[in-house]
């Protein structure tokens, strides 16, 4: 199990001890980025992308929220991305994802596909043999100071349940409200991964990410 600390909660004001603190104690970092349209909200644009790379080592995780991932993939594979994630519902079209799936992958980055909240898992099975990562949202995307959907851990379970009979290679991450609360049952549902922002970086960085990872 991995966590991936979520550079939206990143401090830019201390940005070069805190990155620090996520190089030395995750193999992940999450990258959030926003259009303004599939999302109300705007994030980071490539150039931050290209300024953390430069100082990071870490696998650059990067999560599209926009109506065009095709556009975008391109564009944050030449800033520095190791995996492109994207939404099903910026499509809502399996052979459209596939396309953009493949896109991806003639880039030699890792290809993901998340959903929000109110999709339904069965929505993208058939994506599941083309993937590399699920993203499950644990809350809707764009947005902070929501809480936790607990139906994530149906989610959860479905796509791990599916990668057991199907012999699938996907890891399964979650994000959304993410903290030591939850940690535990969220691995045993079957994530991998952990997106997590203002819990890792609210105090200490190594504390808290050491407490997502440790076993209770």
């Amino acid at each position: 199990m991995f966590v991936a600390p979520s550079v939206l909660a990143l401090s830019f004001d201390n940005f070069n001890e805190e990155l620090q603190a996520v190089n030395n104690n995750a193999k992940y970092l999450h990258f959030d980025v926003m259009d303004g349209h599939f999302v109300p909200n705007l994030s980071f644009g490539p150039d931050i992308l290209k300024q953390i790379r430069r100082n990071s080592s870490l696998f650059m995780d990067v999560h599209l929220m926009v109506s065009d991932p095709l556009y975008f993939s391109d564009i944050f594979a030449q800033a520095g991305a190791d995996g492109i994630t994207f939404h099903y519902e910026a499509y809502n079209d399996i052979n459209k994802c596939i396309e953009v799936i493949d896109h991806i992958h003639s880039l030699y980055l890792k290809a993901g596909i998340s959903i929000n909240p109110d999709t339904k898992p069965e929505e993208i099975e058939a994506l599941l043999p083309y993937v590399d990562l699920v993203l499950v949202m644990s809350v809707q995307p764009g947005f902070g100071g929501q809480a936790f959907k607990e139906e994530s851990y149906d989610k959860l379970k479905y796509f791990r349940n599916l990668k057991s009979s199907r012999r699938y290679n996907y890891l399964i991450e979650v994000d959304g409200g993410v903290s030591d609360r939850n940690a535990r049952d969220l691995v045993i549902a079957g994530a991998d991964i952990l997106v997590a922002g203002s819990y890792v970086f609210k105090g200490d960085i190594e504390s808290n990410i050491k407490s997502l990872t440790m076993k209770k």
